[in-house]
């Protein structure tokens, strides 16, 4: 089974490439348009993503494929409303990522909850029929300060329910196991008969 998984997105790639070992992963090509994410919830934006790739990808008459994978994902902070959420990605936008994650955890009101939730909605729109989404969530708490750098974006920040170390220090196994996304990959392979 071959699909486009429509980001550019370096860590989303290598994830999704451990966690769909039976499927062929086609990145979103260099010349291909940045895809929106104009909506107001992760489903939305998925989708959204989902036919955007694949119009364009048709359109063009490029390499026959399966079907069209897009993510959508992000940090919820009980704290600040479930933010930053559907704009994970943009939050704090030109700072590095370390930065980000500082900026995410000063914002904390003193004394405030620090429980917060990762969330992935996978949309999968096939090369003929109609798109549809899976979707996992992982609950958990912040950490007081960044640690570990394994994974990427907010991991060094999020400690997953049941566990005492961040998402940026546990094996890379073990987060796969417990991760947002690896819940929303193995529902998705599920549905694609595409288990490992």
């Amino acid at each position: 089974m071959r699909v486009v998984l429509a980001t550019r997105n370096a860590g989303k790639l290598g994830e999704f490439q451990d966690l769909l070992p039976g499927v062929e992963l086609l990145p979103w090509p260099a010349e291909a348009p940045e895809l929106p994410e104009t909506g107001a919830f992760f489903h939305d934006n998925a989708l959204q993503k989902a036919r955007e790739a694949r119009a364009w990808w048709q359109a063009r008459a490029k390499e026959g494929v399966d079907g069209f994978l897009a993510d959508d994902s992000g940090l919820c902070v009980d704290a600040l409303w479930g933010g930053p959420g559907v704009l994970s990605a943009r939050f704090a936008s030109g700072h590095s990522q370390d930065e980000k994650n500082r900026m995410l955890l000063g914002l904390l009101p003193g004394g405030a909850p620090r429980t917060a939730r990762f969330v992935c909605v996978l949309a999968y729109y096939p090369a003929q029929g109609e798109p549809w989404t899976v979707d996992g969530a992982i609950e958990g708490t912040l950490a007081r300060e960044p640690s570990g750098c394994g994974g990427f974006g907010y991991d060094p920040i999020f400690i997953p329910e049941g566990h005492d170390r961040t998402f940026g220090e546990l094996p890379a196994e073990v987060k796969h196991g417990l991760s947002h996304r690896g819940r929303a990959a193995r529902a998705l392979a599920l549905r694609l008969g595409a288990c490992p």
